[in-house]
């Protein structure tokens, strides 16, 4: 298929992800449909574009004028005809299931034209699946982003089993265009990359608390001031390079025995304890009391506090 430079996009969907990807797309130039059935959705997503440009012009990342276009730049519907018509990508955002993602795509194919890219914002369902009865399944990708979108790099460009070859590379350049750190997943796995990482990591999280090795609290602080600063910076594998003078291979066979005795005690269990949120939620409020005042005690004060700091650290990155 002949992919169209892509001018004009759509969101999908206007909660959080829908309206962080919007900013990132305004940003660069392009113009963004917004579509969502709910007015109250709306209403709360142009707050949230508001809020993050703002955001960035406080970062002095971005000038006022810039935050200002890109707003100008953002249109907001109730109409998905009107939201996906003459539009050469779309951002699909909506709920995380088969069913509707596949009500999404039948709708938005009677308006599109063939070559106009469908990427869905999934967090873990398959292509495959999401693009089961699309009249052009060869034209819709994965394109996971993480929380924020207009900060955080990654993008995951997944395939389906009719995903064109040249759709994903079309996905994977044009996400790089806008500044993203996309990978693709060569080979449909529940869950992609990351959040395959996360939930195993997150499983082990899980047990050391309820074995009652250490607090909420303090899995999370040795996890940020562990290997999490350093996995800010590069990925485990090449930490474990550096971590020897004869690199990853070396280091890898000098701890295969404690490595070993790691892996046969490590959580390998299939469901998540019952009484876990409840665990959760005690620990990272307890956690919330403690934080000092430049982080802050309420959800608002430290997701800004959060918001700050990848600023910095892309800033650092040169991604910013």
């Amino acid at each position: 298929m002949r992919l169209k430079e892509i001018k004009n996009c759509a969101c999908l969907g206007t909660g959080t992800i829908g309206a962080s990807f919007a900013t990132n797309f305004a940003l660069k130039g392009l113009h963004v449909n917004l579509y969502s059935p709910i007015a109250e959705s709306v209403e709360q997503a142009k707050k949230d574009i508001a809020d993050n440009l703002s955001h960035l012009v406080r970062k002095n990342v971005i000038t006022a004028a810039v935050a200002e276009k890109a707003q100008q730049a953002c249109y907001f519907t109730g109409d998905i005809k009107e939201a996906v018509s003459d539009v050469q990508f779309i951002q699909e955002c909506g709920p995380e299931t088969n069913e509707l993602k596949q009500e999404i795509i039948a709708e938005v194919e009677k308006y599109v034209a063939a070559d106009t890219i469908i990427a869905s914002s999934t967090s873990g369902l398959l292509i495959s699946e999401i693009a089961k009865y699309a009249k052009h399944p060869e034209r819709i990708v994965g394109g996971h982003p993480f929380n924020p979108p207009h900060l955080v790099p990654l993008v995951e460009v997944c395939k389906g089993e009719k995903t064109s070859p040249e759709v994903v590379q079309r996905a994977y350049d044009f996400y790089k265009k806008l500044g993203k750190v996309p990978v693709i997943v060569k080979k449909e796995v529940s869950g992609f990359i990351a959040n395959r990482l996360q939930t195993a990591l997150y499983r082990e999280v899980q047990d050391l608390v309820c074995r009652g090795v250490c607090s909420v609290e303090d899995v999370d602080k040795a996890l940020t001031f562990g290997p999490g600063i350093r996995w800010g910076i590069m990925g485990a594998n090449m930490i474990f390079h550096l971590g020897s003078p004869n690199g990853i291979k070396a280091l890898s066979k000098a701890l295969k025995v404690s490595s070993d005795m790691k892996l046969k005690d490590i959580a390998d269990w299939k469901e998540s304890p019952a009484d876990w949120p409840d665990i959760a939620q005690a620990g990272v409020e307890a956690a919330m009391a403690n934080y000092p005042k430049e982080i802050g005690t309420t959800v608002e004060e430290i997701k800004k506090f959060r918001d700050d700091m990848l600023v910095e650290m892309l800033k650092l990155h040169r991604l910013l």
